[in-house]
């Protein structure tokens, strides 16, 4: 069994040679721009892994795959002399504990609300030399609208911009369900799209209050019409029929059956 400290070295090693000369043309030809896509690829596979708990190898090749592009930019930073992979750990090594006062230091923690709210004002510390910071600081542009939602109403929570609880959540549903029938009736196209974001914004606000990961909740809803939309139209194949060609009525009743055998 090789040790953690071992490992790490070895796969640095094996990066540093298969970057540097008489290595791989193709690695020694990748820039920090170039394995962005990359990244977003193997992130995207580790996250299909996840999902499968019974498949360990597989999620031990996925989570090998995504710590190789965290050492492949670190190495080509390395050659570039801006920094090291030593100082990506050191670096998080002192954030995780300089952010777990309640582990490491004196501050009390008993719940996990109690934690964030410690983990967003030593955050909002670290940050105070900027004279634009934000506690919104930190989302990233390019995520998930769903997941981005989620992230943005949780950094506000966190500094004290929130509903008491689920009760005001739900109404806010409500109000904007019932602006986006209006914006509807009166067919501002650009009013009826701003009115059905602020629709999606609370859903995804009350999910959190319901500890709901509302990117997730969506995936599976996507997953299950899917698996039941193609079983539909297995049926409607086996009737010898075109989809095109049948009525809502007929498809209704199809669907309803599918649901029935699926169960879920």
């Amino acid at each position: 069994m090789i040790n953690d400290t071992a490992a790490i070295t070895r796969l640095l090693d094996v990066m540093r040679k298969l970057r540097g000369q008489g290595g791989c043309p193709w690695d020694r030809e990748q820039t920090i721009a170039s394995l962005k896509p990359c990244l977003l690829e193997e992130c995207h596979e580790l996250l299909e892994a996840m999902d499968n708990n019974d498949d360990t190898a597989n999620h031990i090749e996925e989570l090998g795959d995504v710590l190789l592009q965290v050492v492949f930019q670190s190495v080509i930073r390395e050659q570039e002399g801006s920094f090291t992979f030593d100082d990506v750990a050191d670096a998080i090594t002192a954030k995780l504990i300089r952010r777990h006062p309640h582990v490491f230091g004196d501050t009390s923690a008993e719940t996990t609300g109690e934690v964030l709210k410690n983990w967003e004002q030593i955050k909002q510390v670290e940050k105070k030399h900027k004279p634009d910071h934000s506690a919104l600081d930190g989302v990233p542009v390019t995520l998930p609208a769903l997941l981005k939602a989620q992230r943005i109403q949780s950094k506000a929570s966190r500094v004290g911009f929130d509903w008491e609880d689920s009760t005001g959540a739900i109404a806010k549903i409500r109000e904007e369900t019932d602006e986006l029938i209006e914006a509807c009736e009166q067919g501002d196209q650009a009013a009826v799209a701003g009115e059905a974001g602020d629709l999606l914004f609370s859903v995804v606000n009350y999910c959190r209050f319901i500890d709901v990961d509302a990117e997730s909740a969506l995936e599976l809803t996507n997953k299950k019409f899917s698996r039941r939309f193609k079983e539909v139209e297995k049926k409607v194949r086996a009737m010898d029929k075109d989809m095109r060609k049948c009525t809502l009525e007929e498809l209704d009743a199809i669907w309803d059956e599918v649901k029935r055998e699926l169960q879920s």
